[in-house]
């Protein structure tokens, strides 16, 4: 099995002086492609700066981050951005959808930025909205649709290019229990059905309970690090 994510003493501090706080501290981690891992922590454990880090949205200040078998350090921003638009796929908590493109359009930006034709990357767009539940919904803004609609196009952005990874921040944690239930099944169904590799942050009981693999992040530090059970039954 490959291996998507492997980090070897990763820390990440920011500020400094009497203002320093060490987000993470000595992170070890290896994710393989085809988990569906769940990270938990409360707030201000480092889960975000810890998802931000393997997307290379952020750097580290020490340690190793390798995704999809390359070293983030020595890649150019060119070659960061590149690494971001072909091998990994974003859901953020805040949608983080563009006001002015429909639904549609959202979700194939990036596949356009990818080059692929626009009759392929619409029909493409067009098939994963409706396994995503939006079929009929291509042509509204996000200011037309509800909390859990924005999150299934951001969902569908985030898989239509068959990244690698798809790295999640509190996927659920803006919509209603019932919406949130529904994309969890949604996501849990895209890694089996089709080997969709997903990393999230999260602090529901819920969404815990469906992963297969659970991390614990404390003040920056993994404390567990196994199946589901096993965390469980050190609580």
């Amino acid at each position: 099995m490959a291996t998507i994510v492997n980090l070897q003493e990763v820390t990440k501090d920011y500020g400094q002086g009497q203002a320093l706080t060490h987000a993470l501290r000595g992170v070890n981690l290896i994710i393989e492609a085809g988990e569906f891992t769940a990270m938990a922590g409360p707030s201000g454990s480092g889960k975000s700066t810890l998802l931000n880090i393997i997307g290379g949205l952020d750097r580290p200040t020490s340690g190793r981050v390798l995704v999809d078998g390359r070293e983030i350090k020595d890649l150019s921003n060119t070659e960061l951005g590149l690494l971001r638009r072909d091998r990994l796929g974003f859901i953020f908590q805040s949608y983080n959808l563009i006001p002015v493109l429909t639904a549609l359009e959202n979700a194939e930006y990036v596949l356009m930025l990818q080059g692929v034709p626009t009759a392929e990357r619409r029909a493409r767009v067009r098939e994963v909205l409706a396994e995503v539940g939006l079929e009929g919904l291509e042509d509204r803004y996000p200011r037309q649709l509800s909390g859990g609609q924005q999150q299934r196009v951001a969902i569908a952005r985030a898989i239509v290019s068959e990244p690698a990874l798809v790295l999640a921040d509190e996927p659920t944690a803006n919509v209603d229990s019932k919406t949130g239930k529904a994309l969890l099944d949604l996501m849990h169904r895209l890694n089996e059905e089709k080997g969709a590799t997903f990393f999230f942050s999260t602090h529901e009981e819920a969404v815990m309970k469906r992963a297969r693999r659970l991390l614990q992040l404390e003040d920056g530090i993994i404390r567990n690090n196994g199946a589901t059970a096993d965390i469980r039954n050190t609580e």
